[in-house]
Formats: C-alpha cells, structure tokens, sequence
C-alpha cells in the first residue's frame, strides 16, 4: 500500500505591529473615517452596483447557454451519426493507348508542337474594338489567344494588324484584310490584291505597303471605299496590245534607280513613312500615309520637308545617300524613328528623338535627327575587353532594341579561359513608362541603350556539338507599347513522312520548340495572360490551345482541378519544319506579331 509522504511543518510568523498602532481606540477610528474624502463612500456603492450587475448578467447567460447547449445536443444526438469518408490519394496516370499518346501525357510541348501542325491557323487577342481579333464577336477585349474560325487549317505569308483594321498574305501570295476602318459592313476578312505572289507587308497609319517576290512594292490604303473609287492603274497582259485596268486603286512604289538584278528584299513602315532595303544594301524611305508627311527627321534624307520635296508624287521613295558604302542588312521603324544596321556590325539611328529613342541624349532644342547617325555601340563594353557587333535592330511605338555579339578579346600574349567566348546581349532604349523596355522598370526616358537581362548573357548546352553555346534571340515583334520575344534556343522537332511520330523517337522522347515571351503595356490585354496590369520584366503565357493542355494534364492527375492547373505549361513556338498537310509538304513555323494594342500568333508558310 502506497502511504503519503508526511511533509514537514513550515511555520511562517508575522511580526507583530508596533504597541502603539495596535491599541487604536474607537473613538480615533471614528475620526479617520470621518477625515475620508466625502466621494469615497459614493465610490464603495458603485462598485457594489456593478459587481451585483456583473452577476446577475452572468448566472443570465449561462441559463441560456445551458439550455441551448441541451437542445443542440438533444438534436445531434437524434440524427444518424455521420459517415466516415474515405481519403482520396492520387491515382494512377492513364495507360497511353499508344507510344504518341503517351508523349502527349508527359510533355506539354511536345503536344503544342503536334497541335500547331495538325491546326494551323490563326489565334488574336487584345482590343476587339475595330472587330480585329475576334471580327464574329462584339466583345471590346479578348483577354486570351483566341482562333480566328476564318483561318481555320490556313497557311499564311504573312500578318499585321492595328486596333482597327488587319492585313494579311495568304498562301497563294493574294492581300487579305478585315475591321471597321477597312469597311464597317464587311466582317470576315475579304480578298482586296490578288495576283501578285506578296511575300511581306507593312502598314502605316492609313495605307498598307506590300511587296512582291519579284521586288515589286505596292501601296494601297486601308479603306475599302477608297480602294473602290481611287486611280486605278492599267495592268498589262502578255497579249499585244491589250491592257486591262485592276478592280482596285493602288500605287507602286518601287524606286526607279535600282541597279542590275538589284531588287527590294524587305520593307518596314512607321505611322507616316516607310523604309525599303535592296539586295545591293542600299536604302531607301518615302511617305506612308497620306494624313501627315513625315516631319521628325525619320526619312534620313536632311532638309526634305513638304514644301521642299521634289515635284512629282509626294510619296516617290528617296535614296538614303549618307548611308551610301554601308552594306545595310536589317532596318527597323517606329512610330516616328527608324533603326538600320550594316554586316559589319554597326547600327544608324535617325528620326524623333523625344524618348531616347534613338539612343541619343535628348536635346530640347532639337528633337529630332534627320541624317542616319552612327550608334556608339562599343561604350556599352567599356572596360570589359569584348568586341561589340550589332546583329539585328528592332523597333515599334517610341521604343528601339539591339541585338549585339560580344566577343572575348585580351591583348597578345596574354592567357584567359574566356578568350573567344561569344555573348548575346539584347539593349532597350527609349520610351518605357509602361514597362515596354523589358528592364524590370518603369522608366520615362532611357536614352542609354539598357542590356534586358532576360535575354542577355544566357547559355544552353548543345548536344548536337557537344558545347556550350550562347542563347541568342530570335526575333522581336514590337507594337506600339509591347512587345513579344522568340528565342533562338535548342529545339527539337522531329517529323515523319506519314505521321508526327517517328520510329526513330523512343516512348518517352519528346518534340519541343522555342521560347516566346510577352511584356509591355497590357491595358487592351495584349500580353495574353488574362490580366490587365502592364508587365515590365519578359513573361510566358500560357499554351494557346487551353482545351488541348487541360485534356493532357487530366491525363497525369485525374483528382483535383488545382492539380490539373498546376501542371499547366507555357506557351513554346513551334520552329520551321517541312510537314505534310493535305498530301503536300510544306515549310512551316509559328510566328508572332505584335500591333497596336492587339496580338496575334499565325502558322507562316
């Protein structure tokens, strides 16, 4: 038996007060009581009040309480008790029915590459207020990629579009074009040049620039009526003496000083003028609309305004004779500035200057430059013993981009591991209070060229060569306040004569394309990811064919609808592969463009 422990005995003794405070007589306790403060005793009934209050609300409370607990738990214990439920644990993926299907499961881009060659077509978004987009629906915006039904299996040349109005090249090299400012009657995109094999287009505020295989440009407006009532030049026919007058107005632009099997291999165009580039490296501008004749210096062509132009038609197209001994491969124009370089790696600038846009110091007393003005490309590399070479110029809105090659140089005789070693390296400059710059801020002005880190510096590994290899940029399209930018990283598409699979590709071997990736200014959502705030660093969207990507996410998680969305992948271009389609083998790719306020992505022949 266990017996408690006794404890000892603690004696506290309290020391007795002093003789005197002890022997307090009444009548001296009477007298304190009556020295006390005459609220003292008003203060003692109070707290009496509230203590006796204090209670009764108390023993109040918990009556009710007890009797409502007792219904509550006479209720619940009349009802059935509940159901243990069972706990839901992943199940297993799907048996693919096939070595296809079951790369489909495992690899979203393998199937967006297989989608863009099994559908080719057309997918917009952004401002639906011209009935660009979307011209079957009345919807002011449309805040993710979306198919244009009318493109539906389609292949094109080419695309450009505005807010109000779209323009696009057809296989067969015949002018498409749709939206309210082309006609308010007309919704589906309707058939304007035919005949004349168009490779490439251009459009400006009002007009479109087109050209042709042969080297031929053409300059067409916008509206529907005025095609139908303007000058319509007679056409040719291989019979003698017979000529026919086309069923629309236009007017062809090619310069007339090209030399021997010299021809127009590209063409570019800003709001009001356009740029031409020529096999022989040479460049020429003229006026592209027909509202304003081009005053901020972006013709290149010094003292040319409308009163000093030369007589004949206002948009002749002018030889830009300063750039004359450089070999000019790529142009570029925004809004109002236009960008050129050369094979040897230089880029020229010229045009309105405003934002920096040009890459200069902006100069209040002159906003603008009117002579092509050679870009101090090798400042950016100061200091770091590389060798700066531009490959590629872009622009759009008030904003401009480089694309540079920077080489590892070291003086002679000197060792270091880099030595050689290629950089790609892509700058901004100009206008990006709404985040078009891609630097990760939101910048007013930026007349320095400013290196955007997402494409800058990167590096792949190459398995075909077994090195390491810089990540260049493709290309960029440039709206007038976003942009979007493919990669030029590894791709893998392999394609069968008879299906998209091959026997060479093992069960889990995968195709997969390029990065694409979207920032700027998003208030009509032209970025395409179903917000509305602008987007200052480079960012991917989601696949465009949603219903696809949801189908083969169900596939690897079947249980839960925030699983299926957590395996959503991003959306990868697909790059230029031959494929059979309708029995014939053709060249395509997935390209994107950007407009004014609007986007898109087509399956380019």
């Amino acid at each position: 038996m266990l017996r408690a422990r006794c404890l000892p005995r603690v004696i506290i003794r309290v020391p007795h007060a002093p003789t005197a405070s002890r022997n307090i007589t009444t009548k001296s306790r009477n007298q304190a009581r009556a020295a006390v403060h005459p609220y003292a005793q008003r203060r003692q009934q109070h707290f009496i009040r509230s203590v006796a209050t204090v209670t009764a609300l108390w023993g109040i409370a918990t009556a009710w309480q007890w009797y409502n607990g007792e219904r509550i738990f006479r209720e619940v214990h009349a009802e059935e008790p509940l159901k243990e439920t069972e706990l839901n644990f992943e199940k297993p993926r799907r048996q693919a029915a096939s070595k296809e299907d079951n790369r489909d499961i495992i690899s979203s881009q393998h199937l967006q590459v297989k989608k863009s060659w099994e559908s080719p077509g057309v997918y917009a978004w952004g401002s639906n207020s011209g009935r660009v987009v979307a011209p079957d629906s009345e919807e002011t915006f449309i805040k993710t990629p979306r198919r244009i039904p009318f493109f539906d299996g389609a292949l094109l040349r080419d695309i450009k579009l505005d807010r109000n109005f779209g323009a696009a090249i057809d296989e067969k090299g015949d002018l498409l074009q749709w939206g309210t400012a082309f006609s308010k009657d007309t919704i589906q995109p309707t058939h304007t040049l035919r005949g004349k094999n168009l490779i490439s287009l251009a459009i400006s505020r009002d007009r479109i620039i087109a050209l042709s295989a042969s080297g031929t440009v053409y300059s067409l407006p916008v509206s529907q009526q005025e095609q139908r009532t303007g000058p319509k030049p007679k056409s040719t026919s291989w019979i003698p003496f017979w000529t026919s007058s086309d069923n629309i107005s236009y007017r062809i632009r090619t310069p007339s000083s090209l030399g021997w099997n010299e021809r127009v291999t590209d063409v570019t165009s800003g709001l009001e003028h356009a740029l031409l580039l020529t096999s022989q490296g040479r460049v020429f501008s003229f006026a592209s609309g027909t509202q304003d004749f081009p005053s901020k210096g972006q013709l290149g062509i010094p003292g040319l305004t409308w009163e000093t132009r030369p007589p004949g038609a206002f948009d002749i197209p002018h030889e830009i004779t300063t750039l004359r001994g450089f070999p000019i491969s790529k142009i570029a124009t925004g809004d109002y500035h236009s960008l050129v370089s050369d094979s040897s790696g230089r880029a020229f600038a010229f045009g309105d200057n405003s934002a920096g846009q040009l890459g200069f110091e902006f100069n209040p007393e002159s906003s603008y430059v009117d002579a092509p003005s050679l870009l101090p490309t090798q400042r950016l590399y100061a200091g770091t013993a590389q060798t700066a070479s531009v490959t590629n110029v872009f622009a759009g809105g008030n904003t401009s981009f480089l694309t540079i090659d920077a080489v590892k140089n070291t003086p002679s005789g000197l060792a270091t591991r880099d030595l050689g070693r290629m950089t790609a390296d892509t700058w901004a400059f100009g206008f990006g209070l709404t985040g078009q710059l891609g630097i990760g801020r939101w910048v007013h002005t930026q007349s320095t060229p400013t290196k955007i880190p997402a494409f800058s510096g990167l590096f792949e590994y190459d398995e075909r060569t077994c090195s390491v290899i810089p990540i260049r940029l493709s290309y960029l399209s440039v709206g007038a306040n976003h942009a979007a930018a493919v990669m030029d990283n590894v791709a893998s598409v392999t394609v069968p004569p008879s299906k998209f699979s091959s026997s060479k590709l093992t069960e889990n071997d995968t195709n997969w394309g390029r990065d694409i990736l979207f920032w700027g200014n998003n208030e009509f959502y032209q970025i395409g990811s179903g917000k509305r705030n602008n987007v200052a660093q480079p960012t991917y969207i989601q696949p465009l064919d949603q219903a696809a990507e949801a189908e083969r996410a169900s596939g690897v998680l079947e249980w839960g609808r925030q699983k299926v969305e957590k395996e959503m992948h991003r959306f990868q271009i697909t790059p230029r592969q031959k494929i059979k389609i309708g029995g014939k083998t053709v060249s395509l790719e997935q390209r994107v463009v950007c407009g004014r306020g609007v986007s898109a992505v087509y399956s380019a022949t």
